[in-house]
């Protein structure tokens, strides 16, 4: 019977070994087909229940050394740096340094309405106060050289509102701006030596930190930028880290970001309590610190982040213990696509490879049946498409233009990010006034409103 139970749980044994082989062999595959569409250039790190599954560099971190990525490259993590700045704020209210219900008038006497203003709204985003980094010519002019907290402050301190606080939402970096001030002002140190005392050094992160400017260039990856397509060879400006601050400042690798997983994932920077209440949505989804979504009813908390030359995402399933980390250093705009393809690995679930996809040249007259505004139906997205210069453009309202390639008459891709897919078809009437939007797989359906 000895015989026959060991003999068992070898099988089980060898059958745990086989699935992660696999596993791991579906998620190299993945990643190196989006490194040769050039969808993807970094590092990534992909775990579940404590088993990585998958931990390598992909690419260039310097293009003209032909230095490649590995998994101890240092990135800028831009705004992933929130779930830092959150948790800190959250772990000095356990030790009843501040409320999260204190005004920032508490702080800052002469803050204009800082009296109606909670730490909590400037946590979730719902203070309303302006972001400052839409301030396109301070971004352009200034932002890689040293700023004062006065020169910051002074960005949105006097902009009005943009809507009473509690009462509606913005993504606000100025909010968190503002929260590693408090936390100056609170811990009697700086934002940077707080985080390392309460955040890194409880966490073993031993290769993050906040100058990346001034680390061995043998060590980073330098950021890449395109002036179109996916052509990632101008080397990007830096941002100084006085700048982004608390709302995007820190720098770190694969392997110092999954410690920080596993601390929060133990318990070990703050109480199990407190985190649920970090992962709960306020508005829009985001709670403080994190974004908070379902992917195959999976609840997912996560953060990405966007400089230029650099875009991150850290994904997490808490109870499953999925730690998904993707650091790159080219500004591919397809992070979340990634990470739910990889999801979809991790839980068996459907996806596609990436693939190079081949451009059919149109004629205007063809282009111009499609011109027009449509609204996405289940996202009440309107997107603009235009004609120039022969090429049809699409305008998201408030979003970024996208460049579109036809793969055929009806059928077009995002040249910049090809999973991103837009089909035109025919309506009763014979014009062009249906869409069908995919995205990585999610699709939605909409109809010309103009």
């Amino acid at each position: 019977m000895r015989k026959i139970m060991a003999a068992l749980c070898l099988l089980v044994s060898l059958s745990n070994t086989i699935i992660a082989q696999s596993t791991s062999q579906k998620l190299d595959e993945l990643m190196s087909a989006y490194t040769q569409n050039r969808e993807f250039n970094g590092s990534v790190l992909v775990a579940k229940k404590g088993k990585i599954l998958l931990e390598k560099g992909y690419g260039f971190q310097n293009l003209q050394k032909k230095l490649n990525n590995n998994t101890a490259t240092l990135y800028p993590i831009a705004s992933v740096t929130k779930t830092f700045t959150a948790t800190l704020i959250l772990k000095l209210a356990e030790m009843k340094q501040l409320s999260l219900q204190d005004k920032l008038s508490k702080y800052y006497t002469d803050y204009p309405l800082g009296d109606s203003i909670s730490i909590e709204q400037l946590l979730s985003h719902t203070a309303g106060i302006y972001n400052y980094t839409n301030n396109s010519d301070f971004m352009f002019k200034e932002a890689t050289r040293h700023a004062s907290q006065e020169r910051m402050l002074s960005l949105f301190k006097d902009q009005p509102l943009d809507f009473r606080p509690g009462k509606g939402w913005n993504y606000s970096n100025s909010g968190y701006i503002l929260l590693g001030y408090i936390i100056e002002k609170v811990s009697g140190m700086s934002y940077e030596k707080a985080v390392r005392k309460y955040l890194f050094t409880p966490a073993g992160m031993v290769n993050s930190g906040f100058d990346f400017v001034s680390q061995p260039e043998d060590k980073i990856a330098l950021g890449y930028y395109s002036d179109s397509g996916k052509d990632y060879n101008k080397l990007a400006p830096l941002y100084d880290s006085s700048v982004v601050f608390a709302a995007g400042a820190i720098y770190s690798s694969v392997q110092d970001l999954y410690k920080w997983h596993k601390a929060l994932q133990q318990n070990q920077i703050i109480k199990i309590q407190t985190s649920a209440k970090a992962y709960t949505p306020v508005k829009q989804n985001y709670g403080y610190g994190w974004i908070i979504d379902s992917v195959f009813s999976k609840r997912v908390v996560s953060h990405s982040g966007g400089i230029p030359g650099y875009r991150s995402n850290f994904a997490r399933i808490v109870e499953d213990d999925v730690c998904i980390i993707l650091l790159n250093n080219t500004e591919t705009p397809g992070m979340s696509i990634i990470t739910r393809n990889i999801l979809a690995v991790l839980f068996n679930q459907p996806y596609k490879l990436p693939k190079v996809k081949h451009v059919v040249k149109l004629s205007t007259d063809i282009l111009a049946q499609y011109a027009g505004s449509f609204e996405v139906e289940q996202q009440k997205l309107v997107i603009d498409f235009r004609i120039e210069n022969g090429i049809l453009i699409a305008y998201p309202v408030n979003g970024p233009r996208s460049v579109l390639a036809a793969a055929d008459e009806t059928n077009f891709f995002d040249i910049e990010q090809e999973a991103v897919e837009i089909s035109f078809a025919k309506d009763e009437t014979g014009k062009y006034n249906k869409l069908k939007l995919d995205i990585g797989g999610i699709i939605r359906t909409g109809h010309r409103i103009r």
